[in-house]
């Protein structure tokens, strides 16, 4: 979340922010509330104040009728007061809560199609036939049985392609931990405070991709990143120790509401798959130049791999709530001819760690908010796309990937 203090001192800014990012909230009604509550606890502090000082009197004398008709009358305004404040409390939490983080002074504004293309590499092939028809003409996805076991988008990989799925796996794996990444396996469930914390809020009611487990107060996490900004929750970390930076994997499990459609054929949108994420703690001054580390991890996969993208700016209104700035590498597609989404990274600066209580301890004893973010080593059903797509062969047989074959026994073709 936003500090209070941000808010109070940049109302305009943050309006026009919130209203940039597409989320529909009156900053007017969450500073009127702020007065109120401030102004019920001050009074509750001074009926507190009060009481103390007549059970002090009348624990030195006699009880006096009128201290204790005054008390009681205290007594009964205090929890009066109360209360008001817990109301009150509880509308501005809920709503200073889903105030979404401040972009950063680059940032395109704008929706989708105002992202701004930053780089580019790779040719731009042409012509190839769809991952998913390829796929079962090779007898390697099963959708309609996944349908049958779990509902639609659910699926199996078979044979090959579930073997070149852990190639991916594990050819990105091994370049994150060489770049000093600790690898770590979590949680596939979190609470409803680190998923609300970690920033994970719809714009509207109807919008929320979690899996909520009924009667628990748990939820199916949609990535790894979840349960990673949950991991130093309410901790103070020391500023030596910093950057850390963590690598988790995970299965997904996304509704995708709100997707309108949008390439969800075959792998490219389901509803659970696997993925190996990057996350980072980091010092203020120092999320700028991590954030451009995780791009650079991410390219330097993909151009390993083999695969044509380019890196976009995302636009103000395709940002998340979390996000300041975020990075998306996409793919070239021989099939729609045209780029689609592959990787993300973001820069959350101190909106999820002000949530969780995250803070560092400086070398000079003071003790601040740190910041932290996040990006996609890889997203395993689109990297099965994106592989697919473009290393498919006119005899039918996919080409593997180079720097993939060592993880498929040396295998060239499948």
């Amino acid at each position: 979340m936003l500090d209070i203090r941000y808010i109070r001192d940049n109302t305009k800014l943050v309006q026009e922010n919130t209203k940039n990012k597409g989320y529909d909230i009156d900053i007017d009604v969450l500073i009127k509330l702020d007065a109120k509550r401030r102004d019920i606890q001050k009074k509750s502090d001074e009926l507190r104040e009060r009481r103390n000082i007549i059970s002090a009197q009348m624990k030195n004398g006699k009880p006096n009728p009128e201290l204790i008709a005054e008390g009681k009358s205290l007594k009964t305004e205090l929890v009066e007061k109360e209360n008001q404040f817990k109301k009150i409390d509880d509308e501005y939490s809920l709503l200073l809560e889903s105030i979404p983080n401040i972009i950063a002074s680059d940032v395109p504004l704008g929706d989708e199609n105002n992202n701004v293309e930053i780089k580019k590499f790779g040719d731009q092939k042409q012509g190839a036939i769809d991952h998913l028809d390829f796929a079962i003409r090779r007898d390697w996805v099963d959708f309609e049985r996944g349908a049958k076991v779990a509902g639609a988008k659910f699926y199996f990989l078979k044979g090959d392609l579930a073997l070149l799925e852990n190639a991916i796996y594990q050819f990105a794996l091994n370049h994150i931990v060489k770049k000093g990444f600790t690898f770590m396996t979590v949680p596939h469930m979190v609470s409803s405070r680190v998923m609300s914390g970690a920033g994970f809020a719809p714009r509207t009611s109807d919008q929320s991709d979690e899996y909520a487990i009924e009667g628990e107060d748990l939820s199916l996490i949609a990535t790894a990143e979840i349960p990673l900004t949950g991991y130093h929750a309410d901790e103070i970390i020391d500023e030596d120790d910093l950057p850390l930076l963590y690598a988790g994997y995970s299965p997904c499990y996304r509704k995708e509401a709100g997707t309108y459609g949008k390439f969800t054929r075959g792998l490219f949108r389901v509803h659970q798959f696997n993925k190996l994420e990057m996350y980072a703690f980091s010092l203020p001054e120092k999320s700028i130049e991590v954030h451009e580390k995780l791009l650079g991890i991410e390219e330097e996969i993909w151009q390993a791999i083999g695969i044509s993208y380019h890196v976009v700016n995302i636009a103000a209104g395709d940002l998340g709530a979390p996000a300041a700035k975020k990075y998306d590498i996409e793919y070239w597609s021989p099939v729609d001819n045209m780029y689609r989404e592959l990787t993300s990274c973001s820069n959350c600066t101190d909106y999820q760690t002000r949530n969780l209580n995250i803070r560092v301890r400086r070398k000079s004893g003071e003790v601040q908010i740190l910041h932290s973010l996040n990006g996609t080593v890889v997203s395993l059903a689109r990297s099965l796309v994106a592989v697919l797509e473009n290393f498919q062969q006119k005899d039918g047989t996919l080409l593997v990937p180079e720097v993939l074959r060592p993880y498929l026994n040396g295998r060239e073709l499948l």
